[in-house]
């Protein structure tokens, strides 16, 4: 993120009485994030409403935002209170926050476990693959929901979607509400420009304690599948450096498969973002997990542990699921003591975006909106991830340019299928649906278990289905 400095501009000095409607406001990730970030920001303050279709752990939210809001080392004026319908939660908000999770007991585990079976491996399988096409599925009547209450209760709205997939969901609340104003957001790109001001303080002679939020990128393409095609840092050039660091870094894999026995299942080392740069020109912009996804070649394994040589590792549905006993052991530490809770600089850029909407700085980001020409070669009305200005005034897009032939026909593929994924979603039409499961780069198996497996798991997920057309689906018949 890049605060601009506005000569002969005005802001004003603070804002009050902002309301903030968090969708999702039980979890005990992004919510705590969201208080961390309200309470350490000096010139916002307000009222935030917190829904979760499980009302306790929301109210349990609120509580700890309202226990923290006493500390003395708290710098705003925020109040925190739980909601028990999203209608009540939105009305009259300025900004909508949206993080929210299938129930994942009865649905990641399929969508992660059943695919193996069929030969189909996946990294994450919260955005596209078979896993991902799935879950895009059982995500769309609920962002109609969100966008249709949003029209009804708090029209002009900013709304900032963290929920993956991100593009789809974000897709979603435009078509069921075309003038809503929704941007969304994740912090992928966030990790390449850490990379990059390692980079930075490794080839230029000046360049030290390079903070990631000082490497400018430009970016394009669509969430978890972005490229980059410039860097720089205080005007020097980055990315002629690319080719230097790719033969550091080859040979491309690298690693043996035994030297990740107990490893983190969230490591990346960035070679795929790199064989993508030695093989097309660009550099992959999001994490390595998510970059594999996309294409058919990484993920052609017979075994699981053969993705190791690429540094990464597969997410078992075991470590996606459930919570930890440390979620709520933290919970009721916080509560029983608010100063338990360590304040900290979380990252993430909700707040500073919230703040420069209001009209209190002007930035520079990434974020996910449609494409109304900032990609010129992908499709208009898409959601595309770009560099775009926050202002006062709203979101300014900037010209990305467009992508080498080969990269516009991997991102344009991805985009059809995430609009026809839409596009099934708004009619509960299931045939439709299967013909952007079968698209999908990892479905790498004949028509016939291709369609066994979408069956089955629309079948193992049903209860979840019930805005969709099971009756009459061709494509269920098998079963």
């Amino acid at each position: 993120m890049h605060q601009l400095s506005a000569t002969g501009t005005s802001f004003p000095e603070s804002v009050s009485d902002v309301t903030i409607g968090y969708i999702g406001g039980g979890s005990r990730g992004w919510a705590h994030t969201l208080i961390n970030d309200l309470l350490q920001c000096s010139d916002v303050s307000g009222n935030v409403a917190l829904y979760d279709v499980n009302y306790e752990p929301a109210e349990q939210n609120a509580k700890l935002g309202n226990e923290l809001a006493t500390r003395e080392d708290v710098v705003s004026d925020w109040t925190f209170e739980a909601h028990e319908s999203l209608e009540n939660a939105l009305e009259g908000a300025d900004f909508v926050i949206c993080s929210i999770q299938d129930p994942p007991e009865e649905t990641f585990v399929h969508d992660i476990d059943v695919p193996q079976e069929y030969g189909c491996y996946q990294t994450v399988a919260d955005t596209c693959g078979p896993g991902g096409a799935v879950r895009a599925l059982r995500a769309i009547p609920q962002y109609r929901e969100i966008a249709a209450t949003v029209r009804k209760q708090c029209p002009d709205a900013w709304v900032l979607n963290y929920t993956n997939p991100m593009t789809v969901c974000t897709r979603a609340l435009y078509e069921e509400y075309p003038e809503i104003n929704a941007i969304g957001l994740c912090h992928e790109v966030f990790h390449i420009q850490e990379m990059l001001a390692e980079i930075a303080e490794k080839y230029v002679d000046e360049a030290e304690n390079v903070s990631g939020s000082e490497i400018d990128v430009n970016v394009k393409g669509v969430n978890h599948f972005t490229w980059i095609d410039e860097a720089s840092w205080y005007g020097h050039d980055i990315y002629q450096y690319l080719d230097a660091e790719l033969e550091e870094r080859k040979p491309l894999p690298g690693f043996d498969p035994s030297d990740f026995e107990g490893a983190d299942y969230w490591i990346n080392h960035h070679q795929v973002a790199f064989d993508l740069y030695d093989k097309f020109g660009l550099l992959g912009a999001a994490g390595d997990r998510h970059l594999v996804e996309f294409v058919p070649w990484y993920l052609s394994i017979d075994d699981p542990e053969e993705i190791h040589r690429w540094g990464i590792r597969l997410t078992p549905s075991s470590a996606r699921v459930g919570e930890s006993e440390e979620g709520p052991a933290k919970m009721e530490r916080y509560l029983s003591d608010a100063d338990e809770f360590e304040f900290k600089q979380s990252g993430e850029e909700a707040v500073d975006i919230i703040r420069a909407l209001q009209g209190l700085d002007s930035m520079k980001t990434n974020l996910n909106y449609p494409n109304v020409g900032q990609t010129p070669d992908l499709p208009d009305g898409a959601i595309v991830e770009t560099n775009v200005l926050v202002t006062g005034g709203g979101i300014k897009t900037i010209t990305a340019g467009t992508l080498p032939r080969a990269v516009r026909n991997m991102v344009t593929t991805a985009i059809h299928n995430q609009e026809t994924l839409v596009e099934a979603g708004f009619a509960g039409d299931l045939d439709l649906a299967f013909e952007a499961f079968l698209n999908e780069p990892l479905v790498t198996l004949s028509r016939e278990a291709a369609q066994e497996l979408f069956a089955e798991l629309i079948d193992r997920e049903r209860e979840y289905f019930e805005d969709y057309d099971l009756e009459t689906a061709a494509v269920l018949e098998s079963r």
